[in-house]
């Protein structure tokens, strides 16, 4: 071993002993890896070493196309969760949710589905709330459905290339790896490399380098993804231990369902006809009709035989989620009134905001009129919930008292110094847009346009997405306020520090060491099983380190061992991208399962119950598939 070789060594296991650590952030762990490689460099004779062939070029991993497309993946996924499609998807399967077998499998296979078009994390945050709202519903433990939640989310990230990172990394890796192997074959036709191109039978001068594609991954990932889902469902929830299921119900402590709000029925309202009494029934218990505004903004109690008429103005409780929904659905509108206030103060820096009425606040015992005046009519009260009893009176004369919960609308900044004066208590933010249209079928077009564009080759999957994000924010499916607020910088910092430790790798030919070394261990085994093998190794890692790190790691030694095998490296760059995407042994492991650690009332020792038998089925199966698709 070389110099380099002995340095770079010593500082990936390093950088793995910090990660298995975990005192510190992995992106900070990354930046402390690609600062000890630079100091290192330096200390080896900087141009004389090869760790880093050239200084200047310290920070390119942040410009590496793996980088900028995780990026865009998380902003297209925010304009697709605003657009509602999720919200579409999760009206369509509530019916499923009786029956518990159909409840984990209409979630998984929707989470499945979403995480192979959009990141699988995002994914997961937006079904995670239509999880827990319906297992509330239907009296069920949540610990029940979001483990399985999870792993679906996982799995269908493997599905197509923007699923989740270690396939976006993958996906580049092949291109640089193939690029340089071409160059190194050129310059020394008795190179393992010029010998790799003989043995595949390429000709070498017209072979052009070039990344996995937008499907590549499908045939593999969605065999997996189906078989995967279908364990989870009919297996992998019993192995839950039952000592771990929280209780129904215990996810929080109090329930802000019944917000009151105002209504008004336009001419193509679904409602027109029914009667009052039905309409709790008909919308699932989610509207509760139960006061009529008249001509001369009178309050009136309503008799359960009355009809409702176009241009009817009612008092209604609401969930603001579930009343976004049902305008779409039903075709209910805001009261003028307010549709044109919200109208006068919206901007692009408009949000909605839940707050709480605490004993402390100059509210208490005032009604919307003082609200107005202290905030100089910068918000709009969109609603008001109560808890000890019910609310029978339009917005103007509610007169708050503690624990009043408000639904307000306003620009940021006037809402958080609005909160702070009025000294009232935010909540958790929830994706609550009452007053905007689901654009879902425009923000699908949008999408889908932008993976064909990519797919077919006319434009490159960045510049593809790159348009895409700006006709989402030019149609105003994505406010400009809301498009750095998705993207997750860590996994940024992460990937751009690196990806100069993982090149490192290769130009000190550490790579294609630890892959003759481990080639000449593994001599008498069959290829297959030095596949399944990587797999393996790659999945241990993924379960204890974050899994992009360790596709940019094991990517290089992967296709190191490929070339000393003379087989083709695309199915072990394809093992690689599998086992780094099965993180399902421990909630550290991957993003998806570290968001449901708290809600599902899980123990860390939880997880592999479950993990493990599902990470032995996919080497089981993903082996084969990837021999078959990808064949040596």
């Amino acid at each position: 071993m070389t110099i380099d070789q002995i340095a770079i060594f010593c500082i990936i296991i390093f950088t793995f002993s910090l990660f298995i650590w975990g005192k510190f952030r992995y992106d900070i762990i990354s930046i402390i890896s690609l600062s000890t490689l630079f100091i290192t460099d330096l200390f080896l004779g900087g141009e004389k070493s090869n760790l880093i062939l050239n200084s200047s070029n310290l920070f390119i991993g942040f410009g590496h196309p793996a980088v900028i497309t995780v990026a865009l993946v998380l902003i297209i996924s925010q304009a697709l969760r605003n657009s509602g499609v999720v919200d579409f998807i999760s009206r369509k399967i509530s019916i499923l949710s009786h029956n518990q077998l159909t409840h984990i499998a209409s979630l998984s296979g929707v989470a499945t589905i979403c995480s192979a078009i959009m990141n699988n994390v995002g994914a997961l945050a937006l079904m995670l709330p239509v999880a827990l709202k319906t297992a509330t519903k239907q009296n069920r433990s949540p610990s029940i459905i979001l483990m399985p939640l999870a792993f679906a989310s996982i799995l269908g990230g493997m599905i197509t290339m923007i699923g989740t990172p270690p396939n976006i990394i993958i996906a580049a890796f092949r291109k640089t790896y193939q690029t340089n192997l071409k160059i190194e074959a050129m310059q020394n036709s008795d190179s393992q490399a010029a010998q790799y191109f003989n043995e595949q039978n390429i000709n070498i001068e017209n072979f052009i380098p070039s990344s996995f594609g937008m499907l590549d991954f499908s045939p593999v990932g969605l065999l997996i993804a189906f078989f995967g889902v279908i364990f989870i469902t009919f297996i992998g929830w019993r192995l839950i231990p039952k000592t771990s299921h929280k209780k129904p119900n215990s996810g929080s402590n109090f329930s802000i369902d019944d917000y009151v709000t105002e209504i008004r029925i336009p001419e193509n309202c679904k409602l027109i006809n029914m009667k009052i009494k039905n309409i709790e029934k008909y919308t699932e218990n989610r509207l509760e009709i139960f006061g009529y505004i008249d001509k001369n903004e009178k309050f009136s109690i309503l008799q359960n035989n009355t009809s409702i008429k176009a241009g009817d103005r009612f008092l209604v409780k609401a969930d603001p989620v579930d009343l976004k929904l049902m305008m779409d659905e039903y075709s209910i509108r805001l009261t003028k009134k307010m549709r044109q206030r919200i109208d006068k103060l919206k901007d692009e820096n408009t949000i909605f905001k839940e707050v709480v009425v605490t004993p402390d606040s100059p509210l208490l015992n005032r009604t919307r009129q003082y609200l107005r005046r202290k905030t100089s009519n910068s918000l709009v009260l969109m609603a008001v919930a109560r808890q000890d009893k019910p609310i029978h009176k339009r917005l103007d004369k509610i007169v708050f008292s503690i624990g009043d919960v408000l639904l307000l609308q306003g620009n940021s900044d006037n809402l958080k110094d609005s909160i702070h004066s009025l000294q009232l208590l935010p909540l958790e933010q929830r994706d609550i847009e009452i007053g905007l249209f689901s654009k879902v079928a425009l923000s699908l077009l949008i999408f889908f346009s932008s993976i064909i564009l990519s797919i077919v080759g006319i434009i490159p999957t960045t510049l593809s997405f790159i348009i895409a994000i700006l006709l989402y924010i030019f149609t105003g499916i994505l406010p400009v306020r809301q498009l750095y607020d998705k993207i997750d910088w860590p996994i940024i910092v992460l990937l751009g520090s690196m990806i100069p430790v993982s090149n490192a790798l290769e130009t000190t030919g550490t790579s294609q060491l630890l892959a003759n070394n481990m080639v000449t261990m593994t001599q008498s085994l069959p290829h297959w099983l030095i596949l399944a093998l990587i797999m393996v190794i790659t999945m241990c890692l993924s379960d204890v380190i974050n899994n992009a790190a360790t596709a940019l790691i094991m990517a290089p030694i992967a296709s190191g061992i490929a070339i000393s095998l003379g087989v083709n490296i695309d199915p072990f760059l394809m093992a690689v991208a599998v086992g780094a995407s099965c993180a399902f042994l421990t909630p550290i492991g991957h993003q998806c399962n570290a968001l449901i650690l708290g809600p599902g009332g899980y123990k860390f020792s939880d997880y592999w119950k479950m993990g493990l038998p599902l990470e032995i089925l996919i080497v089981i199966i993903g082996t084969p598939l990837i021999l078959y698709f990808w064949p040596l």
